[in-house]
């Protein structure tokens, strides 16, 4: 991948204080030319010396100037559109944020312009410099994992930025992200409400962040159980199905007890651990319940028998996304990282009903 470095400011470049937004006045003062002309060499108008309309753009490039940037937005009309930079390029959990994030948005008559950023600095830099030309109002910025990123806030010159699904090493920031670690609670929860005693958690890779807070609400949740947390019954590999046969192998030929629940990182791990059980001729949900993550579809309907699995809310997360940036955009200050609700959503794989049903059957308003 080529890095694109761009080319030195001169040290005796003129340069504006770092609290301070460059105005079409700076350029014009600077480059020492009327404000007129500063806009028609920035708008390619007009007829000027090619000197003086070179002049006026390297001023403007050195101090940071952006034409359309958001800080003059109170004395120009708003464009109704935001930006949105992701690098997801499967969209498996960028587009559900999307879709709601569209929806909400529509409602306020807002428009939105889609960047896929691939993981590479100088392409989300393109992209963030063809949105700000284009006068968006906002940006949200959302990826493939919740991981921290670079904060894109210092590039984007006072431009309202949400992220979602990520969050930005910057403390000023507002990052939306679900609640990995309840999430986890919710699974051990439903497994142990069914009467499952031997939990294991086979998981992804523990670099990702998600890893870790799922792996401490699994171990959290057995405690609070009551449960036995059991050597060897916590895996870490990678996210696929392959990982899911492989870890059935060390769970289930290792000579000891072997567990009789299963709760997996993602609906892949999920989909290859029900497999190879059913390989073994190991009964799902008779012998051993399985909880995926994710709630994906694809997988999780498509599995045999079809996974119970958490749910992240991606749309809820994408709906409120919208909210955030439309206060944001009418001057309300919001920042921090915010973490919200996962859901559960029981089918056959685990065997049993959800806490919630389980109350309601108590009551007399059970499944039937």
């Amino acid at each position: 991948m080529d890095k694109v470095i761009p080319p030195p400011i001169p040290s005796d470049a003129p340069r504006m204080p770092s609290r301070s937004t460059p105005t079409i006045r700076d350029v014009a003062r600077i480059a020492e030319v009327s404000i007129g002309t500063a806009s028609k060499a920035l708008n390619a108008g007009g007829r000027l010396r090619q000197e003086t309309r070179d002049k006026v753009l390297r001023v403007a490039r050195e101090i940071g100037y952006r034409p359309n940037d958001l800080a003059q937005s109170l004395h120009r009309a708003r464009s109704r559109t935001i930006g949105i930079i992701s690098n997801d390029s499967f969209g498996r959990f960028t587009l559900p944020i999307v879709e709601a994030l569209e929806e909400k948005l529509a409602d306020e008559g807002i428009a939105v312009f889609m960047c896929n950023a691939t993981d590479d600095p100088a392409r989300e830099r393109q992209h963030l410099d063809q949105l700000l030309g284009k006068r968006v109002d906002g940006l949200v910025v959302s990826a493939r994992r919740a991981d921290k990123r670079l904060p894109i806030g210092p590039l984007a010159h006072g431009l309202p930025v949400v992220y979602v699904f990520t969050q930005a090493d910057d403390p000023d920031a507002l990052c939306l992200l679900p609640d990995d670690e309840g999430g986890a609670v919710l699974a051990v929860e439903h497994l142990a409400s069914n009467r499952r005693k031997r939990i294991a958690h086979v998981t992804g890779p523990e670099h990702f962040e998600a890893v870790r807070l799922r792996r401490n609400g699994y171990f959290d949740a057995l405690a609070t159980a009551g449960l036995q947390r059991i050597d060897g019954f916590y895996l870490s590999g990678s996210w696929s199905e392959a990982w899911g046969r492989e870890a059935v192998a060390q769970l289930f030929d290792g000579g000891s007890a072997p567990p009789d629940a299963l709760f997996c990182g993602n609906d892949q791990i999920a989909r290859g651990m029900a497999d190879a059980l059913r390989e073994r001729g190991i009964a799902v949900p008779g012998d051993v319940a399985i909880v995926g993550f994710d709630n994906w579809d694809v997988m999780a309907l498509a599995a045999r028998p079809p996974l119970t699995s958490i749910d992240m809310n991606l749309k809820a997360l994408g709906r409120e996304a919208g909210e955030r940036l439309i206060d944001m955009i009418s001057g309300k200050r919001v920042s921090g990282v915010q973490r919200r609700p996962c859901s559960l959503v029981v089918r056959e794989s685990s065997g049993g009903w959800s806490k919630t049903e389980m109350e309601d059957t108590r009551s007399g308003n059970g499944p039937v």
